[in-house]
C-alpha cells in the first residue's frame, strides 16, 4: 500500500480517481499529466512525481504505436451551460424528451433499442443552452460499456421512466446498475457535491408518459423516495412538465447568468456568460480573457440588491442576472 505524501491537493485526488476509473490509454494520459500537473512539487513527492513522469512516458509510447482510428461515439463534447444526459430501460421516452426540446436528430420509434449510439442537442433555457444527450437503453443485463464514460462525464444524469409501465422496478434497475458501478446518485444542485468524491453524480427521475399513468402514480412515487431523488413528472407526448424539467436542470446545474457592457453603452444580453454560484467579478474578467484579471483596476455592477452602477471590488460575488462593467 502506498503511502500518500502529505499536501496532496482535492484537485490532485481528482486526478488520481480518473485514473484508477479510466477505460482508455488515453483517458489515463490524460489523468496522469493532470496529477502531475496538480501534485505539489516538494522533497516528499520526488518518488510520486518520478512515478508520474514515468508512467506518462510510457502511455505516450503505448498511444504512438496504436493503429489511427475514428472517433470515439461515446464521447459526446460538451456544450452550452451545462450537459445532462438520459439514462434509462429500452421504450421510456428518452428520445422523445430530446426531440420535443432540441432540434437533434433522434430516432424516435415504438421498437426498444432504437437508439444506439448517444445523440446530444441543445435545449433552451430562457437565454441559456443546456445540452441533453439521448443514450442507448439500459437493462438489468447490459449496459454498453463505453455509456459509463458518457453519464460519468455528464452535469447531470436524468432517469428517464415509464410512469404507466411499473416505474419502481424500472428505477430499482437503473440506480442499481450505475451504484453497482460505483456511482452515488444525488438530488441536489452540483455545488451541494462533494468535490473530493468523483462518483457523487446529480441526478433526477424522470416519469414520463403521466398522460397515460395513473394520478397518484408521481405522488406515490415522491412519497417512497423523499430524501434520496427526486422524481419530475412528465408527457414527452402532450408537453406537460417539459418546461418544468428544463427549469429545474438549470437549478441543478447551480450556475449563475452574467452580462456584460461597455462604459456609456447597453448591456449585451445576446450570449449571458454562465458561471457557477459563488463566482466573482475576478472569475468573470478571467472567463473573458485569462490576462484581464490582472489588467482590471475596478468593476461597476447594475444588479438586484445594488444601486445602479456600483463600484465593487474584484472579489463581489455576482447574482443571477447581474450586469458588469469592467475598467481597465
Amino acid at each position: 500500500m502506498r503511502v500518500m505524501p502529505a499536501n496532496l491537493t482535492p484537485d490532485y485526488e481528482r486526478a488520481e480517481q480518473r485514473y484508477r476509473e479510466a477505460q482508455t490509454d488515453e483517458e489515463r494520459l490524460e489523468a496522469l499529466r493532470e496529477m502531475f500537473r496538480t501534485i505539489p512539487k516538494h522533497k516528499g513527492t520526488e518518488k510520486l512525481q518520478a512515478d508520474i513522469k514515468r508512467k506518462i512516458s510510457l502511455f505516450r509510447k503505448t498511444i504512438s504505436k496504436k493503429p489511427a482510428r475514428g472517433p470515439d461515439p461515446y464521447h459526446v463534447p460538451r456544450a452550452g451551460a451545462g450537459q445532462v444526459v438520459l439514462v434509462g430501460p429500452p421504450n421510456t421516452g428518452k428520445s422523445l424528451i430530446v426531440a420535443k426540446t432540441t432540434n437533434a436528430p433522434v430516432k424516435v420509434a415504438d421498437f426498444p433499442f432504437s437508439t444506439s449510439l448517444p445523440v446530444p442537442g441543445m435545449c433552451n433555457y430562457e437565454d441559456v443552452q443546456i445540452e441533453l444527450v439521448d443514450t442507448p437503453p439500459i437493462t438489468a443485463d447490459h449496459i454498453p460499456g463505453a455509456l459509463m464514460g458518457t453519464i460519468r462525464g455528464a452535469d447531470i444524469v436524468a432517469i428517464v421512466v415509464d410512469a404507466a409501465a411499473d416505474p419502481l422496478e424500472q428505477i430499482e434497475m437503473v440506480t442499481g446498475v450505475l451504484s453497482g458501478r460505483g456511482l452515488v446518485l444525488r438530488s441536489v444542485p452540483l455545488n451541494e457535491l462533494d468535490p473530493s468524491d468523483f462518483n457523487q453524480k446529480s441526478c433526477v427521475v424522470v416519469a414520463n408518459r403521466i398522460d397515460a399513468a395513473s394520478a397518484d402514480t408521481v405522488p406515490t412515487l415522491r412519497e417512497l423516495y423523499a430524501g434520496r431523488l427526486e422524481i419530475i413528472g412528465v408527457s414527452a407526448l402532450t408537453g406537460e412538465g417539459l418546461d418544468v424539467l428544463i427549469k429545474r436542470l438549470w437549478q441543478l446545474l447551480a450556475l449563475v447568468r452574467v452580462y456584460t457592457k461597455q462604459p456609456g453603452k447597453p448591456p449585451d444580453r445576446s450570449k449571458p456568460f454562465t458561471l457557477d454560484i459563488g463566482a466573482t467579478v475576478e472569475d468573470l474578467a478571467r472567463e473573458i480573457h485569462r490576462e484581464l484579471p490582472e489588467k482590471m483596476r475596478f468593476a461597476r455592477v447594475w444588479g438586484d440588491g445594488r444601486f445602479a452602477g456600483q463600484q465593487v471590488h474584484r472579489s463581489e460575488v455576482l447574482r443571477d442576472g447581474d450586469v458588469v462593467e469592467i475598467h481597465q
